[in-house]
């Protein structure tokens, strides 16, 4: 994948493979090209070279909701939930208009419950979405990406601003995700402890470059990527 804003090369001949089952990851600088590339994936940019493929089948062009509909689901880095609605009714559209376009709304309802019980909202279903924390609007955003019916589930820093306790507890989140629910995750993430801790395999992105893939012990050995990125040896 290449992708270009006027003479921004924001993505270079960036070249990828997620398999089914697993836990991948990418890294990289801000302004790498993380979150443009989730975007030319979901079908928020078309490419300026290469395609995309989902499922064996070219998705290259497709709009974001049909791929949705598909099965390939994002988060976004800045979460904007529906303020005014409820939690519930925030997960419950998911239900409505995503993968399954569900016609019966007391169904949707009852499935959208059973959502924010997994992520632990449940309690707070009938609060306003505006006045949730930081951390319960992550994961009203996770929960809003699992109604919609993901198999492939991008994750664009889920654990950005949360403290180490939360930190921890939405990794067993996303931990849970991949082995209960058997949903594919390919997520962008900061937090070198949760990569290290979750991920099966790592790609590195450098001014829009791919510059290295591997386990993640493997990426924090490789040189190339301490100094673009790490800035020191990780201990794993």
């Amino acid at each position: 994948i290449s992708k270009s804003f006027g003479g921004v090369q924001a993505l270079e001949l960036v070249e990828f493979t997620v398999e089914k089952g697993e836990i991948a990851g990418l890294i990289g600088a801000n302004g790498a090209g993380k979150t443009t590339l989730f975007s030319v994936i979901s079908g928020f940019h078309p490419p300026s070279f290469g395609k995309v493929r989902f499922k064996n089948q070219d998705i290259t062009g497709w709009k974001p909701h049909a791929i949705c509909r598909k099965g390939l689901v994002r988060t976004f880095q800045v979460v904007r939930p529906f303020p005014r609605m409820t939690v519930l009714r925030n997960v419950t559209i998911g239900k409505l208009y995503g993968r399954e376009r569900l016609k019966d709304e007391k169904r949707a309802e009852r499935e959208a419950h059973e959502i924010l019980e997994f992520v632990g909202l449940n309690h707070k279903a009938a609060y306003p979405a505006s006045g949730l924390t930081i951390a319960d609007r992550k994961r009203l955003e996770v929960a809003r990406s699992l109604a919609a019916g993901p198999e492939l589930l991008l994750l664009d820093e889920v654990l950005a601003g949360l403290t180490p306790a939360e930190t921890a507890e939405a990794m067993n989140l996303v931990r849970e995700i991949n082995q209960r629910l058997g949903i594919t995750i390919f997520m962008v993430e900061h937090v070198m402890k949760a990569v290290v801790g979750l991920c099966d395999r790592v790609m590195v992105l450098h001014y829009g470059c791919k510059i290295a893939e591997g386990t993640p012990r493997e990426i924090a050995a490789d040189p190339q990527v301490v100094e673009a990125y790490l800035g020191e040896d990780l201990e794993i």
